[in-house]
Parts: C-alpha cells; sequence; structure tokens
C-alpha cells in the first residue's frame, strides 16, 4: 500500500494542529500562573482570617488541584480531545467513591466546619456526644479529648459539628450552686448566717453578682437551702469542693443538723 503525501495538505495540517498545539501549551502555561496567583491571594485571605494552619494548608491544596485540574482539561479540550466521556467517567468514579466514604466524607466536613467557625480551641474543656475532657488536638478528621482520668478519647468530626456540645472555657465565671439541707426545727436564720460567714471568708468568691440564698424546698428528710456564688471559671472546683466541706465541719459546730433520708417503721400487733 502506497501513502501519497500532498504538501500543501500536510502543511494545512501542520499549520491547524500546530496552532492548536501553541494554544493548548499557552493556555495551560498561562493557566498555570493564573492558578498559582489564585491560590497565592486566598491564602494571604486565610492567614489575615486566622483559619486554622491545617485547614490552611487542606484548603490551598483542594483549590490548587481543582484549578490546575480545569486548566488541564481545557487545554487538551483545544488539541482536539473529546472531555465528555472522561469527565463523566471521573464523576462517575468521584460519586462512588463518595458513596462508599459517606460517613469518613461526613466527619471531614465537621472538621472543616469546626476549624472555620471554632466552637471550641485546643486547650478548652468540653462535654459532648457522652465524653468531657480538655480538648489536646482538632484534627480533619476526628477531635481528641483527654479525660479527667487521662484517657485519650477521638471523637469524630461528624457528630460534634451536628449535635449539642458544652464549652465550659468560653466564659471568663462560672456560678457555683449548691443544695444543703438542715434539719426540720433547726433555726433557719442561723443557717443563713453560717453560709453567709463562709462566702464572705472565701477571697475566690465575687461579689459581684452578689451571692443568692434562698429556702428551695421542704424536702422528705430536710429542708433544703439554695446557694449560689459566681467565680472565676479556674475557680469553679475549688470552690466547689471547699464549700462542701466547710459546710459540713461548721453545721455540726453550730448545731446544725445535716439529716439523711431515713424512714419511720410503725409495728402494728397482730390481732388475736
Amino acid at each position: 500500500m502506497e501513502f501519497n503525501f500532498d504538501p500543501a495538505t500536510l502543511t494545512a495540517l501542520a499549520i491547524t494542529y500546530g496552532t492548536k498545539l501553541v494554544a493548548a501549551v499557552a493556555t495551560l502555561v498561562i493557566g498555570l500562573i493564573i492558578v498559582r496567583a489564585i491560590v497565592g491571594v486566598f491564602g494571604k485571605v486565610l492567614d489575615r482570617s486566622g483559619v486554622d494552619v491545617s485547614l490552611r494548608s487542606f484548603l490551598l491544596s483542594l483549590i490548587s488541584m481543582l484549578l490546575k485540574a480545569m486548566v488541564y482539561i481545557t487545554a487538551l479540550g483545544m488539541l482536539g480531545v473529546e472531555m465528555t466521556s472522561f469527565v463523566a467517567l471521573i464523576a462517575a468514579a468521584g460519586l462512588a467513591v463518595g458513596m462508599a466514604l459517606s460517613g469518613t466524607l461526613q466527619n471531614f466536613a465537621g472538621g472543616v466546619m469546626i476549624l472555620l467557625f471554632k466552637p471550641y480551641k485546643i486547650g478548652d474543656f468540653v462535654e459532648a456526644q457522652g465524653y468531657a475532657g480538655v480538648v489536646k488536638d482538632i484534627q480533619i478528621f476526628t477531635t481528641i479529648l483527654t479525660t479527667g482520668d487521662n484517657k485519650t478519647v477521638l471523637i469524630p468530626n461528624g457528630g460534634l459539628a451536628t449535635g449539642s456540645l458544652i464549652n465550659y472555657s468560653t466564659q471568663p465565671r462560672r456560678r457555683v450552686d449548691f443544695i444543703f439541707g438542715i434539719g426540720y426545727g433547726d433555726d433557719l436564720d442561723k443557717a443563713y448566717e453560717v453560709l453567709g460567714k463562709l462566702i464572705e471568708a472565701d477571697d475566690r468568691i465575687l461579689k459581684d453578682p452578689e451571692p443568692f440564698m434562698a429556702l428551695h424546698a421542704l424536702a422528705d428528710s430536710s429542708v433544703n437551702i439554695v446557694v449560689r456564688v459566681w467565680v472565676e471559671a479556674g475557680d469553679y472546683w475549688g470552690v466547689y469542693f471547699n464549700m462542701n466541706e466547710q459546710v459540713y465541719r461548721s453545721f455540726g459546730n453550730e448545731g446544725l443538723s445535716i439529716p439523711y433520708p431515713q424512714m419511720d417503721v410503725h409495728v402494728q400487733p397482730a390481732d388475736g
């Protein structure tokens, strides 16, 4: 079989495809330069916004890959490569992977939301998903807590981003609530006086807001007094434990009883 090459045809093909090749290469080079500039500008925006370093790195990598993929697809299309089937194949593969990794993707999305909106930060004491502890690390997929008894807990970020969470570290002051019981027949005013002296003697208890005391309930076995005081967040547990101990010691010395649940049993003689 002989091939006859027409110089005019070859010249036309060379001009046509050469022009496309030059245009594709120019598009690729200029596109990559523009992508680098966009990523640089976005990185500066993230720096000014105070976005977490790990999230910043991930977002910049993701944006860079997406924009570069668009540039490559555009350049290949300019060369006459049919991209419709290729893009559809990528989309189908992405859908399959997304369905297989739905839980992981949910945790990833939760991690992004947490790092962006910062409902808590490293060092905060939080309670969520049945666990309470100090936040030691916030990763893309999980948050790591250290509990009070020094256990490490890894909690998926998906539940943290969409569920309820208590952050004990956001407010500088906290209120400590107590319920103290005295016996029926004890001097209520005397109990108020003793409690007032204990509050006054503790320098960690703030004067503003003013401490609050009131009769809480006439319970089955005791007359309950509610006490509410405000402290700096770091003094919460110290005041809580110390006040309970001081009340136990002082009530006995002042003739105030601390009742406990009891039951009176009456034995009726049998008829006979």
